[in-house]
């Protein structure tokens, strides 16, 4: 209370040093909103749009995707066809499991006859992710990316947990699939490892966890030293999906926008 809010970097580190011992994601997460706010508050006292602020304009469209659900091939090869027929060009699926059970060898060859069938259904011009949300391990993973490889997914999401990244190296030595991590992740710290050792091809910044538009700026511009693609996470609502919109349109290395919030294939 009575700082500039005008002086964003100066309030993201007065937030993120003020404790002696770490705040950690919870504390991202309410920095994220704080900061997010204060973007928007320069944007209106300034007349310009967040994203002149954040170096301008590098694109006029931004390309979504929409997840896609079924329980079976026949069901998710449907669904596929009803979504490309809406004008999507992105798709994304998820590694189910069973009656709330997931058994990863049984889960890994669900997902490849169900990847299988929507690229069958959807040709190989649509763009197809698989979601895994780290419900694997690294010869799981390894075992799905070698039978996905042959159907050609964009990539491969969240098949680990983020505790220890040195399992991402274990697994890229062993597929060629493109991996997409870093929803999890608060701060640019979190992500060093995976973008310095280059151990995923598109970060999943979270606006509203990694600290912000101030700190997914950071981040997406540190990914760019390394040919890393931002595709920025966006479950949450209205405001987050704003914001991730403002960073897309001036970040160069943009892929694409989470967009089932959205609800369109283009914005």
């Amino acid at each position: 209370i009575g700082l500039d809010p005008l002086n964003t970097e100066y309030i993201w580190q007065f937030l993120f040093r003020v404790d002696f011992f770490p705040g950690g994601r919870i504390n991202a997460a309410a920095m994220s909103a704080i900061d997010i706010a204060l973007w928007d508050i320069k944007g209106k006292a300034l007349d310009q749009p967040v994203y002149i602020l954040l170096g301008g304009k590098m694109r006029d469209r931004i390309f979504c995707y929409t997840g896609i659900g079924a329980k079976t091939p026949e069901d998710y090869a449907r669904v596929a066809k009803e979504r490309v027929a809406e004008g999507w060009k992105y798709l994304r699926m998820s590694v189910n499991d069973r009656d709330g059970i997931l058994e990863p060898r049984t889960a890994v060859r669900d997902s490849v006859e169900h990847f299988a069938a929507v690229r069958e259904a959807v040709g190989p011009e649509i763009e197809i992710c698989i979601d895994v949300h780290t419900r694997l391990d690294p010869p799981d993973t390894i075992r799905l990316g070698r039978e996905l490889e042959q159907y050609d997914p964009f990539f491969i999401e969240d098949p680990l947990r983020c505790e220890n990244p040195q399992s991402y190296r274990h697994v890229r030595n062993h597929i060629s699939c493109p991996m997409a991590v870093g929803e999890h992740y608060a701060t640019k710290w979190e992500f060093r490892q995976m973008i310095e050792e280059e151990l995923m091809d598109y970060a999943r910044i979270d606006i509203c966890n990694v600290g912000g538009l101030t700190e997914a700026r950071k981040v997406a511009n540190w990914c760019e030293t390394h040919y890393i693609k931002i595709v920025p996470h966006n479950p949450l609502g209205p405001v987050s999906a704003a914001a991730c919109a403002h960073l897309d349109i001036a970040t160069d290395n943009f892929a694409v926008q989470e967009g089932g919030l959205v609800g369109r294939p283009v914005m």
